[in-house]
């Protein structure tokens, strides 16, 4: 099998390059602007790496959209701040550059796993998201913040009508905050530039609060990478077509928290690391509670919860994540610690 990642570079493309050539005897075709996250299967000869961008590298993608069995069009602005900032930023990457691929899939018939998002359903109010039966529930449209699940939205129903009209075939799948790592880089990210796991332990690397918005009272269901690729790669095998034209939630219920006890998990698992515990490592966590308006801005509008159903992902596929909260935060946590320290050496600075 051919499988074509567009954003291979990503946090979602890294790993699952990774599982599909250490698991599997398919080929990978990865297209991304960078390839810091990719490590050593960049020299692996079923791994076929092209630095290049969706919106130039057009005919490039065209050929290998032709020549491949399935394509994962990765590449999406999927940070609040932006969202808020940049709306139209979103909707040219997220949107209109994603179409031009799933157009091109649909002109060679060949089959896309899209990744949707938890944040389609919006403000639902449903205890649990089915895929296939819960409202979308955004807010105004002068809360930009929604673009982002706008973009995402209309792309499920773009592949749902060439389905339905065209008998095309395609996957969806919509992931309920995984983390992990390499989820984003711990040395670039800012004030709500970057998902709010690396968000925090950023923080505390780099002296700076914890900031709760709004109390930090929101409820999210974390799942571990590992947990997540495994679905994935069960996606993309697809035996006896179960996941033929269906949409799958990706997520942990298990694992619903609050923002507020996100903090205190990691403050506490961070604390007791060897490396922080032993003063190699010497930072003091500190939490402060922000309002939404000063860290976003005026464009944005939360969630309270999203609690996906994963009936359809147990029942087509004989999935069930493993990994609990307080594990997958150790395993994230330890990765960006052991990196930092990193960084520190080869720059000839001190760990404080």
């Amino acid at each position: 099998m051919k499988v074509l990642i567009l954003g291979v570079n990503g946090f979602i493309g890294s790993h699952l390059s990774e599982a599909i050539l250490r698991e599997k005897d398919w080929d990978v075709y990865g297209l991304d602007i960078g390839f810091d996250k990719l490590g050593n299967i960049i020299d692996d000869p079923r791994f076929h790496f092209v630095e290049g961008d969706i919106t130039i590298n057009k005919e490039w993608i065209e050929y290998n959209i032709k020549k491949c069995d399935v394509v994962f069009p990765l590449v999406a602005i999927a940070t609040p701040a932006t969202y808020v900032k940049n709306p139209l930023k979103v909707f040219h990457l997220d949107f209109e550059a994603n179409l031009e691929v799933i157009k091109s899939a649909v002109k060679y018939n060949t089959r896309v796993i899209f990744p949707s998002t938890s944040e389609v359903y919006g403000m639902c109010t449903d205890e649990v998201f089915d895929e296939d039966k819960s409202n979308f529930i955004l807010g105004p449209i002068n809360k930009q913040r929604w673009i982002y699940s706008c973009c995402k939205q209309l792309l499920d129903r773009v592949l749902w009508a060439y389905g339905f009209e065209k008998n095309f075939n395609f996957s969806t799948f919509r992931p309920y905050n995984w983390l992990g790592p390499k989820l984003d880089s711990i040395s670039t990210t800012k004030e709500g530039s970057s998902r709010v796991v690396t968000q925090f332990i950023g923080s505390i690397l780099r002296d700076e609060p914890i900031k709760l918005v709004n109390g930090g009272h929101q409820k999210r269901c974390f799942l571990y990478i590992d947990d997540g690729i495994d679905c994935l790669l069960r996606i993309i095998e697809n035996k006896g077509g179960v996941c033929d034209k269906e949409i799958i939630n990706i997520g942990n219920p298990d694992n619903n928290i609050t923002i507020k006890e996100l903090a205190a998990k990691i403050k506490r698992i961070f604390e007791q690391h060897p490396l922080v515990k032993s003063k190699i490592v010497q930072k003091k966590v500190k939490i402060e509670n922000v309002s939404q308006e000063k860290f976003y801005g005026e464009g944005y509008q939360d969630v309270t919860f999203r609690v996906p159903s994963i009936k359809k992902a147990k029942a087509l596929l004989g999935w069930t994540p493993k990994y609990g909260t307080d594990s997958a935060l150790s395993k994230t946590i330890d990765y960006y610690i052991k990196e930092y320290v990193e960084d520190k050496k080869r720059c000839g600075k001190d760990l404080r």
